[in-house]
């Protein structure tokens, strides 16, 4: 691997210790990365507060062709980075250079979005001042990124604050840092100025991301990850009272109502639970389908299932890599094996394959009961549970009944119907007749425990920014 330490003020650094980063295909040593400390993180937010000092002062034009050419550099490296993301992460090639896609799209979508902060004037009904409303960058922000998109959610913050005017310190997950360190050369060649952006991989995550969350040059917090380590974000942050982005767990559900088109349901169906093997929060959870369509649905999505190829994600024949580590693995494979204790019936998969590499084969769980693990907790696996309804206002109830609320899928013919369903659905997002819903156009975002704030759409940029008022006569 060619970056592997710390990229701190434009400069690479090695760092006082360095930690392993693991191929979960082969189960070997990939790489070995610097593992930052207090003292690297203060480095590096000096250097993005001296840096932001001119780059928040630029033309918004000037920042956003930046990050055109960012984005143009990404694109003609996809294969790069895709293989690389294979190797870290385990992706199967396909789902990597799709990742990789997206990735790059955000640098396009925030260099349109840098233009257009746009603001108010008016006039105050009762007094006659005038209202003026402008954005401001609102200062440092400290991205910290999960394992299960090291690209995609690396540039899905990196490039609103960039657009927006600020300067930040990106911490990556310790199981895939290298897709993000390789990502800060491009960046350069593409004119983001020397100590803007900051990475620093570290095993020491909770202390490093905390002293920096009480630092009060910081004014911004960007996490994706589960929901017990957002709460505790969310307190650090407190102190500091610092405009928090949260994109936590998800638990979605899929609704497939009486009338769904079973090709589109299935279709759908595959793409929202094996899209990234299920690693992802708005991976398809639950899936409740219509008593009369049951039999046919489960038929069908275990044969699609259990037509994929598992295997090493560098191998283009293959359709399913490993899971990212063994504590994913084994976590699904329990709560497969608490389903089937508590009545459900396997379909298809079931077993974990004999080694190397963290694999778990494509499954399909029926007649799952509400009391099993995997219907109140994310899978994050290749795992379909399935369960079965009569009632829609049931399934709706079912469906809600969580604590959290990323997103949910709706598979209807009616469109009326099934608008209708989507707006007493709890949740931040909905996929109708659709089994993706991610976009760098739209705002991505939960209710509930699922997170605070938008990240894409016009949304993701002012996530980093203040809203100034000015009020005047003229």
């Amino acid at each position: 691997m060619d970056y592997t330490d710390l990229y701190i003020d434009g400069e690479w650094r090695k760092g006082a210790e360095r930690f392993d980063v693991i191929n979960p295909a082969t189960e070997e040593v990939l790489a070995s990365v610097a593992s930052a400390d207090i003292a690297d993180a203060d480095a590096a937010l000096d250097a993005a507060e001296r840096a932001m000092a001119d780059w928040a002062a630029r033309k918004p034009r000037e920042r956003s062709e930046v990050l055109r050419r960012a984005w143009e550099l990404m694109t003609e490296r996809l294969d790069h980075f895709a293989h690389l993301i294979t190797l870290e992460n385990g992706k199967a090639g396909a789902d990597a250079k799709g990742e990789a896609t997206y990735a790059a799209e955000f640098f396009r979508w925030f260099a349109e979005e840098a233009v257009r902060a746009d603001g108010m004037i008016t006039h105050a009904p009762a007094s006659g001042a005038r209202i003026v409303v402008q954005h401001k960058p609102a200062g440092l922000a400290v991205l910290v990124t999960p394992w299960n998109y090291p690209a995609a959610m690396g540039t899905r913050k990196t490039a609103p604050a960039l657009a927006a005017g600020c300067g930040v310190i990106i911490k990556p997950a310790s199981e895939t840092p290298l897709t993000m360190l390789a990502l800060m050369p491009l960046l350069e060649e593409a004119g983001v100025p020397k100590g803007l952006v900051n990475v620093l991989p570290s095993k020491k995550t909770g202390a490093l991301v905390d002293h920096m969350l009480h630092d009060p040059r910081v004014r911004v917090v960007s996490f994706t990850g589960s929901t017990g380590v957002g709460r505790k974000l969310l307190k650090s942050a407190a102190d500091q009272v610092l405009k928090p982005a949260m994109e936590l767990g998800g638990n979605a559900p899929v609704l497939v109502l009486k009338d769904a088109d079973m090709n589109t349901a299935i279709d759908g169906t595959m793409l929202a639970k094996m899209r990234n093997l299920g690693e992802a929060c708005t991976a398809a959870n639950r899936i409740y389908v219509h008593e009369d369509l049951a039999e046919a649905f489960t038929a069908k999505l275990s044969q699609r299932m259990s037509a994929l190829k598992v295997g090493d994600g560098t191998d283009p024949s293959v359709d399913v890599g490993p899971l990212v580590n063994a504590d994913t693995r084994d976590k699904v494979a329990e709560f497969v094996s608490d389903a089937l204790a508590k009545g459900a019936k396997l379909e298809c998969g079931g077993t974990v394959p004999n080694g190397p590499g963290y694999f778990y084969p494509p499954t399909v769980l029926s007649n799952v009961p509400e009391t099993a693990d995997c219907v109140q907790d994310e899978i994050f696996g290749p795992v379909a549970a399935i369960q079965t309804f009569a009632d829609e206002e049931d399934a709706i109830r079912r469906a809600n009944n969580t604590e959290y609320g990323l997103v949910a899928y709706v598979f209807s013919d009616d469109f009326k119907r099934a608008m209708q369903v989507c707006e007493k659905l709890d949740y931040g997002m909905v996929g109708l007749n659709r089994g993706l819903v991610s976009d760098p156009a739209a705002p991505f975002g939960g209710t509930k425990q699922s997170g605070l704030g938008r990240e894409g759409g016009h949304e993701g940029m002012l996530e980093f920014m203040e809203t100034q008022y000015i009020s005047a006569e003229w």
